[in-house]
């Protein structure tokens, strides 16, 4: 994994726009409850905000964010084509919490919860010693088709978590919001629980990992192609049902020992219910031309 990617909430996107976000007036006030369809919708300089209940379901267009405190949709968040929705703050116990399903459409992006063990909150004070945190839950599904990136730590996600194509592309060049943190674009799971299935196909970016996620049923990995040699990392994750690998350009299931270096690496086995198939049956190499296992992947 390198330290680009893992360094992201510490990178560029603070300052001014960390300051536009809590400036920034709230969806609906703290507290309050609303009926209807809500749109949350801003820009980099003026975004939107979800704070407080909302009774229905919500759409976000351009960029929203979640930075005042704990937000409660009853149900479903549709993140628009091209639009970001940020929940990865951490003062005035923010958190996003979506009853229904999160849907991520074509090219948009979603940056949902953060811890200080595998990414700061953007509003940590002490970003070299975070200590904040900031946990998702969707209570159903968690889908994305055609996304840019979908980036998610410290959560819940009580169905399927689906990911569909999309990625910007098999290359590490920055793009869209993720050129805002000087970061190559990338999809990631870490820490969390999924209720039923991980199925993630045809992504083609820099970057994905699966780390330290309790999946109730299967994961399912299908024809991703990433640009870093470092991917798929699938680390340490307890999977219930099986594991499925089959056409991506590569899986690890060890993390390198240092960031500048692919070797060596150290291995972070998954414990699995039922069975292992495809790439994913034996450890991967753990130094450089090193043969599959021993052990299971």
């Amino acid at each position: 994994m390198r330290g680009y990617l893992r360094g992201l909430s510490c990178l560029v996107f603070t300052g001014a726009v960390i300051g536009g976000l809590l400036a920034a007036g709230p969806v609906t006030a703290a507290g309050a409850t609303v009926s209807g369809t809500v749109t949350c919708k801003g820009s980099l300089s003026s975004p939107g905000v979800l704070v407080g209940t909302i009774n229905s379901n919500v759409v976000v267009k351009g960029l929203c964010a979640v930075p005042a405190g704990p937000a409660v949709v009853t149900g479903d968040v549709t993140v628009s084509a091209g639009s970001v929705l940020v929940a990865a703050f951490g003062l005035h116990n923010s958190s996003l919490t979506v009853q229904g399903n999160v849907y991520v459409r074509a090219g948009a992006t979603a940056l949902l919860g953060c811890n200080p063990a595998n990414f700061a909150c953007l509003d940590d004070p002490h970003q070299s010693h975070p200590t904040l945190s900031s946990h998702f839950t969707a209570g159903l599904d968690l889908r994305s088709n055609g996304a840019l990136g979908v980036v998610v730590h410290n959560f819940t996600v009580g169905g399927d978590v689906i990911q569909t194509a999309g990625g910007g592309g098999r290359n590490c060049t920055p793009q869209g919001i993720f050129a805002g943190f000087g970061s190559a674009v990338y999809s990631t799971y870490e820490v969390g629980t999924v209720g039923g299935d991980i199925r993630i196909s045809s992504v083609q970016s820099c970057w994905m990992g699966i780390v330290q996620t309790k999946v109730g049923n299967t994961m399912v990995m299908y024809f991703n192609k990433l640009a870093d040699r470092d991917a798929i990392e699938i680390l340490a994750n307890n999977i219930t049902g099986n594991l499925i690998c089959r056409g991506n350009s590569r899986v690890w299931n060890s993390a390198e020992a240092s960031m500048s270096h692919l070797f060596p690496r150290i291995p972070q086995p998954n414990t699995v219910g039922r069975n292992r198939k495809g790439q994913c049956v034996l450890a991967s190499p753990t130094k450089p031309g090193g043969p599959l296992g021993p052990g299971p992947f």
